[in-house]
């Protein structure tokens, strides 16, 4: 391949990338094609893996790449006093292939005990909010910023917030299972989700019903369900749902005149 025909070539896949939100795929063979056909194209052997082996897995592949991060994330030692703390990590759950995929900030209780992530109260009002929206659970992807309960200490009661550095030594198993699963739409469930993906801290007020990007990806950014267990004002559970439509639109799912003038 003639340098200016794969110039052409990268430039048309950035063009799809940015149209669609997506990273084009390509089959195992034609990557090596490009490879071998110039020094360039070589160039992709030294990409990093998120760019090379998973953007470019068929998708039928995504369950069997998540398996060697979580294989990871089970014997995951980095913050040492979660490893000692926990009673198993919490890896994700859900589907691969998925379209849409939550992200939380760390795993409580009943999600230690369980090993999967929003099984408490706040997840079943996750769930409940899926099926308002026409998924099941099985549907969608679930994980958290974190993959260890945070510690607290001994006597207490409740959950406590990820510091940064723990949420910045566990965030790159985040990323990994993003870039192999690519959803279509991102959705962070409060604060502590958004500073662990973007980086940025800010009310809740300022940064929800809005879209952002992380990593090319369209970010909804909406409150927490464990807000709406504190705070039953219709209200916020009206802005939630709100938040829940835009993010049907952008999946280009059909809305339901019902579903318009729900509330949770």
């Amino acid at each position: 391949m003639t340098q200016p025909a794969l110039d052409f070539v990268i430039a048309t896949l950035e063009k799809i990338r940015e149209s669609t939100g997506r990273s084009p795929r390509a089959s195992r063979s034609v990557l090596t094609q490009l490879q071998a056909a110039s020094p360039v194209a070589a160039s992709l052997r030294e990409a990093p893996a998120s760019l090379v082996e998973r953007r470019l897995q068929p998708a039928s592949n995504k369950a069997a790449l998540l398996e060697p991060i979580r294989e990871r994330v089970r014997v995951c030692t980095k913050c040492a006093h979660l490893a000692s703390s926990r009673t198993q990590t919490v890896f994700g759950v859900g589907n691969p292939d998925a379209d849409l995929m939550f992200v939380g900030e760390a795993p409580g209780v009943d999600e230690d005990q369980q090993g999967e992530p929003f099984v408490g109260r706040a997840g079943q009002l996750l769930t409940k909010i899926l099926k308002a929206m026409g998924f099941a659970r099985e549907d969608v992807y679930i994980a958290n910023i974190l993959k260890c309960r945070p510690d607290t200490p001994p006597g207490s009661f409740g959950n406590r917030a990820p510091t940064p550095i723990e949420m910045q030594t566990c965030r790159p198993y985040l990323v990994e299972q993003i870039e192999i699963i690519q959803p279509k739409v991102l959705v962070a469930l409060g604060a502590v989700a958004v500073e662990g993906l973007l980086g940025m801290r800010g009310t809740m007020r300022e940064l929800r019903g809005r879209w952002h990007s992380c990593n090319g990806i369209p970010l909804m950014i909406t409150y927490h369900p464990a807000y709406l267990l504190r705070n039953q004002a219709p209200s916020e559970k009206r802005k939630v749902w709100e938040d829940m439509l835009q993010v049907l639109e952008r999946l280009e799912r059909p809305i339901t005149e019902r579903q318009r003038n729900y509330f949770l």
